[in-house]
C-alpha cells in the first residue's frame, strides 16, 4: 500500500451524526437477517462467535438465538484481545472499508477455530451508480474531479482474497437490491442514517458548490421514471471455512 485509504478517525463522527438522525440501518439489518438464514442451513452447531465490526442492537441476541451460546464483538482497530478460537466469525458492513484487506483475511482466519465458518456480507459491486453518476455531474460543472465514492469489491475478487487468505470452499454470491427514490437528497440523507458517506482521505473537503449541486440533483432526476430513481446496492454475501491447520492468533489492531 502506498497511504491509507480510508479516514478511520472520521468513523465515530458518522456515527454521532447518524445517531442524531435516528440511525436507519435497514441494509446492514436485511444483511444480518439473510446471513441468520443461511446459518440455518448449515448443518453443524457452534459453541462461540465472533462478530467483527459494528454489532447493531439484537445482533448479538440474534446469534444466541441461533444456538451461539458465547458472542464476543470487534470493531476493527479494537485493541481488545479477540476470544480463543471461535468456530463462527461474522461480519457485516466492514470488510469493504479495510486498509490491508488481504492482511485482514489473513488474520481472521488465524484466529479462528479449525473447522471453524466465516459468514458476512458488505456492499460491494456495482453499488450506487446513480449516485455515481450525479457526483461525476457535480464535478463537471465545477470544473475538476473528486473521489467521491468508495471502491468496491467484485464477487470473483473476493472469492480469491478468501482462497488466497487461506480460507476453504469460499462461496460469494450478490442481493442486489433496488431503492427508489424521489430526490438525491433522500438517498444522501439514507446513507447518513447508516454513517455510509464518504470517508476516504482523499475525499473533497468542501461542500459541493450550488452549481455543482444542482447538476448533481439533475442528473439524478433525469433518470427517474413515475418521479422516482432507481437506486442499486449490490450486498456481497460470502461463506468459507477454515481448514484444519489453523492455530496461529496474530493481533487485528492493524486492520
Amino acid at each position: 500500500m502506498t497511504g491509507p485509504l480510508f479516514d478511520a478517525t472520521f468513523l465515530p463522527f458518522r456515527r454521532a451524526r447518524a445517531a442524531t438522525m435516528g440511525s436507519d440501518h435497514f441494509l446492514h439489518e436485511r444483511a444480518f437477517v439473510d446471513c441468520l438464514d443461511r446459518l440455518a442451513l448449515v448443518a453443524r452447531t457452534f459453541s462461540s462467535g465472533l462478530i467483527y465490526g459494528s454489532a447493531l442492537p439484537g445482533w448479538v441476541e440474534g446469534l444466541h438465538a441461533a444456538g451461539i451460546g458465547h458472542v464476543t464483538a470487534i470493531e476493527p482497530g479494537d485493541e481488545t484481545p479477540p476470544p480463543a478460537m471461535p468456530d463462527l466469525c461474522l461480519s457485516i458492513g466492514a470488510l469493504d472499508t479495510a486498509e490491508d484487506l488481504p492482511g485482514l483475511l489473513t488474520a481472521l482466519r488465524h484466529i479462528l477455530a479449525p473447522g471453524a465458518l466465516f459468514l458476512g456480507a458488505f456492499a460491494g459491486g456495482d453499488s450506487l451508480p446513480a449516485l455515481r453518476t450525479a457526483m461525476m455531474a457535480a464535478d463537471q460543472a465545477e470544473g475538476g474531479a473528486s473521489a467521491h465514492v468508495h471502491p468496491r469489491i467484485d464477487p470473483p475478487s473476493f472469492a480469491a482474497l478468501l482462497a488466497n487468505a487461506g480460507f476453504v470452499a469460499p462461496v460469494v454470491d450478490v442481493d442486489r437490491v433496488s431503492l427508489r427514490y424521489s430526490s438525491l437528497d433522500a438517498l444522501v440523507r439514507d446513507l447518513r442514517g447508516m454513517a455510509a458517506t464518504n470517508r476516504l482521505l482523499a475525499r473533497p473537503r468542501r461542500p459541493v458548490l450550488r452549481r455543482g449541486l444542482a447538476a448533481a440533483r439533475a442528473a439524478f432526476s433525469a433518470a427517474a421514471v413515475d418521479g422516482r430513481t432507481t437506486e442499486i446496492v449490490e450486498i456481497i454475501h460470502f461463506a468459507a471455512w477454515t481448514p484444519d491447520d489453523a492455530n496461529s492468533q496474530p493481533s487485528l489492531t492493524n486492520y
